[in-house]
């Protein structure tokens, strides 16, 4: 077999990353019925308590609108409940309820936690050369203009929390 170029050998690497992504994101699907992003959403609306969708979106990296279907879906199966705000009725909060609470209990932690935590432990000039070694992949592939959360999650994994019923404590 021949040797790979230098060049297939990136691609190769590219492909490795592309296929972890999508081996997690399947994985996180399959097991716990929801994508990274609902995830993130759940996890950080149990982390700051009763919170206003805008907070939250920031939060995550998210845009409004992205966060608003993720919260329709999440609130379907009963993972949040949004109530009206007692201090601005115009204001709407989100909070986790006890089937949300359960299913983050029993959630792996996400693909790119994970990722931060390995990549904190490198030394700071070993991270800024990955930056910029990405940056410049990224410009290769003309793809430095596409806008991107910090989320590693495949964009074509069907949302199966859609389909789930809802549940009660």
């Amino acid at each position: 077999m021949p040797l790979l170029t230098h060049e297939d050998q990136i691609v190769a690497a590219i492909r490795q990353i592309i296929r972890a992504v999508d081996l997690h994101s399947r994985q996180l699907v399959n097991g716990h019925g929801m994508t990274g992003p609902q995830l993130a959403v759940l996890q950080e609306a149990e982390r700051l308590g009763p919170v206003s969708p805008s907070a939250l979106s920031r939060a995550v990296h998210l845009s409004q609108a992205t966060v608003t279907g993720i919260l329709q879906r999440l609130e379907r199966r009963g993972l949040i409940q949004r109530e009206q705000c007692v201090a601005d009725r115009r204001s709407v909060l989100v909070q986790t309820t006890p089937v949300g609470q359960q299913l983050l209990t029993a959630s792996p932690s996400l693909l790119q936690d994970r990722f931060r935590d390995s990549l904190s432990a490198l030394e700071d000039w070993e991270r800024l050369q990955i930056l910029s070694t990405l940056q410049r992949v990224a410009a290769l592939m003309d793809a430095e203009h596409i806008d991107a959360a910090p989320h590693l999650t495949s964009g074509d994994i069907p949302t199966p929390i859609d389909d789930l019923p809802a549940q009660t404590p």
